[in-house]
C-alpha cells in the first residue's frame, strides 16, 4: 500500500558553468527541520501535518503573482521530500544534503497548476515512459480542509460506478459498527478503462473540515488500473519502488535498498463511526471512470493472516540484507583486488614467455649461419692446405728428376737427343671412319 505524499521539489540541473553557483545554493539551503518547523525527532505524520499547512498557504494557486510565497513553497517541497523518505532523511541525518542526490529525486507535479503547453508536454513525456508523479490539486485539499466539498453517502459492501473530471475529487463517508472496525475494512478502487486515479482516505478536522492522511496511485494491473487501502487492525506496509535512474547507475546499492521502501502504513486501524475517502482524477485531459467499494475484511481471514505472515518475512530478510551488505561488499573488494592481480600475473607471465620466446629465436638463428660460415672456412683452409702440399711434392719430384738426368749426361758423353716419341693417340672405336657403298642400299 502506497504512502501518503504530497509533492516534492527536484532541483533544476545546471550547465557546467553553473555547478560552483549550485553548490552555494545547498550551503544555503536551510535545515528541513526548520523548514516545516518540526523536531529532529518528529514523526511522519507530525512531518505530513507540518507540509500540509504549508503547501496549502504558499501554494502557486493562491499565490500566483507572489515570488516570495512560489519560493517558500519549493522551499517546504524539498524539505518534505527529504524528510519523508526514510532513506534520504538518514542520509541527512548523517550527513547533511551532500549525501542526497538530487539528480536522482523525482518530481511531483500539480497538474491543475500547468497552462496548456507545460501539460502537453508532461502528458507527452508520460507516454514515452517517463515517470512523472502528481500531486492533489491545492484546490481540492484547501476545500476539503474549510468542509465545503459535496460527500456522498457509501454503504459498506456498495460498488459505484462514477465518472470524475480531471484534477477533481468525488467524497465519500462511510459509517461502521465496532464489530466491523474490530474485523477490518479494505477501500478498493477499480478502472477498466485504465485512467489514473489516487484514492485518498480524509481524517475530520476541529473545525468540520477533511485533511488528507493517506493516499495511493493507481496501478496497472492487467486489463485495470486499480489501488486498494487496508486497516486490518495490525501493520500494514507499504511499498515504494527504487528509483530507476538511481538503480541503473548503480545497481548493486538499488538491490541492498530495495526493501527501504517497505514502510509501515500510518493508520492501521479504523474505529467505529463515519470514514471519509476520496477518488481523484489524475488523468492529464480526460475523466477519469472507476468503481469504488468498501468491503468488510471478515470474509477474507484467510488472507489476513497469510498477509501478517509474509509482511513480517520481508521485515526479517531487509534486516539480512543489512548484514549480507558488509559481507557482500568485504568479498567485493577481494574478489576486484583479485581480480587485478590475475590481470597483473597474466601480463607479467605474457611479457616473460615473450622475453624467453625472443632469446630462443635469436639463439638458434644466428648460431646457425654462424656455425655453417665457420665450417665452410675449415673447409676452404684444409683444401687449400692440402694443394700445397702438392704442390710441393711435384716441385720436389721434378727437381730430382733433372738432377739424375744431369749425372747421366756427365757419364755417357754427348749423345744425341732423342726426340720424344710422340705418343700416338689411340683411335677410339666411336671415332673409326666406316666407309660406307652408297651406292649399295643399306
Amino acid at each position: 500500500m502506497a504512502g501518503s505524499k504530497f509533492g516534492s521539489f527536484k532541483s533544476e540541473k545546471g550547465s557546467s558553468a553553473g555547478a560552483a553557483a549550485g553548490a552555494g545554493a545547498a550551503a544555503q539551503r536551510r535545515d528541513p527541520y526548520e523548514v516545516l518547523g518540526v523536531g529532529r525527532n518528529a514523526t511522519e505524520q507530525e512531518i505530513k501535518s507540518a507540509f500540509r499547512r504549508m503547501a496549502l498557504k504558499y501554494h502557486p494557486d493562491k499565490n500566483a503573482d507572489d515570488p516570495v510565497a512560489s519560493d517558500k513553497f519549493q522551499e517546504a517541497t524539498f524539505s518534505y521530500n527529504i524528510l519523508s523518505d526514510p532513506d534520504k532523511r538518514r542520509q541527512y541525518d548523517s550527513s547533511g544534503f551532500e549525501a542526497i542526490e538530487a539528480d536522482s529525486q523525482e518530481l511531483e507535479l500539480d497538474l491543475s497548476s500547468l497552462n496548456t503547453v507545460n501539460t502537453v508536454f508532461a502528458a507527452l513525456f508520460s507516454k514515452l515512459g517517463v515517470p512523472i508523479k502528481t500531486t492533489v490539486s491545492a484546490t481540492v485539499l484547501e476545500e476539503a480542509l474549510n468542509g465545503s466539498v459535496g460527500i456522498s453517502q457509501l454503504e459498506l459492501g456498495q460498488s459505484v460506478f462514477r465518472k470524475v473530471e480531471k484534477q477533481s475529487a468525488h467524497f465519500y463517508s462511510v459509517d461502521i459498527t465496532d464489530k466491523e472496525a474490530k474485523m477490518g475494512l479494505v477501500c478498493r478502487v477499480q478502472s477498466t478503462a485504465k485512467s489514473k486515479f489516487k484514492l485518498l482516505y480524509f481524517e475530520p478536522e476541529e473545525n468540520g473540515g477533511l485533511s488528507l492522511a493517506l493516499q495511493e496511485d493507481s496501478v496497472k494491473t492487467g486489463k485495470v488500473t486499480s489501488a486498494g487501502m487496508f486497516f486490518l487492525g495490525f501493520p500494514v506496509y507499504r511499498f515504494e519502488q527504487n528509483n530507476s535512474v538511481a538503480a541503473a547507475k548503480d545497481p548493486d546499492s538499488a538491490f541492498f535498498k530495495r526493501l527501504d521502501g517497505f514502510q509501515p502504513c500510518e493508520v492501521n486501524e479504523l474505529k467505529a463511526g463515519t470514514h471519509f475517502f476520496a477518488v481523484y482524477g489524475d488523468n492529464f485531459f480526460k475523466s477519469a471512470t472507476y468503481n469504488i467499494e468498501v468491503v468488510c475484511a471478515e470474509p477474507f481471514s484467510t488472507e489476513k493472516e497469510k498477509l501478517r505472515c509474509v509482511e513480517a518475512k520481508i521485515l526479517a530478510k531487509r534486516s539480512e540484507l543489512s548484514k549480507f551488505e558488509s559481507e557482500y561488499r568485504e568479498v567485493l573488494a577481494k574478489f576486484t583486488e583479485m581480480t587485478s592481480r590475475y590481470t597483473q600475473e597474466m601480463q607479467t607471465i605474457d611479457e616473460l614467455l615473450k622475453e624467453r620466446n625472443a632469446i630462443h629465436a635469436s639463439y638458434t638463428n644466428n648460431t646457425t649461419l654462424q656455425r655453417s660460415s665457420s665450417s665452410n672456412k675449415g673447409k676452404t683452409s684444409s683444401k687449400e692446405s692440402k694443394s700445397d702440399d702438392d704442390q710441393t711434392v711435384k716441385k720436389e719430384k721434378k727437381s730430382k728428376s733433372k738432377s739424375m738426368e744431369g749425372s747421366r749426361s756427365d757419364d755417357d758423353g754427348p749423345r744425341k737427343e732423342k726426340k720424344p716419341k710422340e705418343r700416338l693417340r689411340r683411335k677410339k672405336w666411336f671415332n673409326i671412319h666406316l666407309k660406307v657403298d652408297k651406292r649399295r642400299p643399306c
